[in-house]
């Protein structure tokens, strides 16, 4: 699957904010510098469509994508980054916890995590919050050309014995710079929200 057109629709940061309910959605998450910008703009073919920040933890917003007026993308602010204060983190929570229990077109939603960190609480959190709203997590491992191949192994065996999953079925390994993993995120993506080959390209 490779997506035609990818536009940028809107930010914001509460419900009357965001877009209409029409389309199917996945939501991205993760930390601040764990890569997702880089990651949405491999996905959707794009160089700069996503702005990246060169500070950790900038982003206050939530923001959407269009992809081929038959999908949405929504990329949740990162966390995790230690110059943001409690009050802060406690509005992202209740800005997050808002948009994935009420946000009734979202499909599924994208939890990214360092190839060099693993799974934390925070994600370990994401994880049961799917569980508890009904939504299902696509598991992203990033960052993965930044391990030589042994070391890579290695983290894979060690990731997937963590979360007791399989290292083929359960996980995304991807790297924006090589776009590796690309073509499974997207047979996920359209599995997920009902999507064929045929319909998005």
């Amino acid at each position: 699957m490779k997506p035609k057109v990818c536009t940028f629709v809107k930010s914001g940061t509460k419900p009357d904010h965001f877009p209409p309910a029409d389309l199917p959605e996945v939501a991205f998450a993760g930390r601040s510098n764990v890569g997702k910008s880089s990651l949405l703009n491999s996905a959707m073919y794009r160089k700069d469509l996503v702005k990246v920040s060169q500070t950790p933890g900038r982003t206050r917003l939530l923001s959407w994508f269009d992809v081929d007026a038959r999908l949405r993308l929504c990329d949740l602010p990162g966390y995790g980054y230690a110059k943001v204060g409690g009050g802060e983190q406690l509005a992202w929570q209740s800005m997050i916890e808002t948009y994935l229990q009420k946000r009734e077109v979202l499909r599924a939603l994208a939890i990214l995590v360092d190839v060099r960190r693993g799974f934390e609480e925070e994600e370990l959190l994401l994880l049961r919050t799917c569980h508890q709203w009904k939504l299902q997590p696509i598991l992203i491992v990033t960052k993965c050309d930044q391990l030589k191949s042994n070391a890579l192994f290695n983290q894979k065996v060690a990731i997937a014995k963590q979360m007791g999953g399989d290292i083929k079925r359960d996980f995304i390994w991807y790297s924006s710079k090589e776009h590796d993993g690309r073509d499974e995120l997207w047979k996920r993506i359209a599995g997920l929200t009902g999507l064929s080959d045929a319909a998005v390209g």
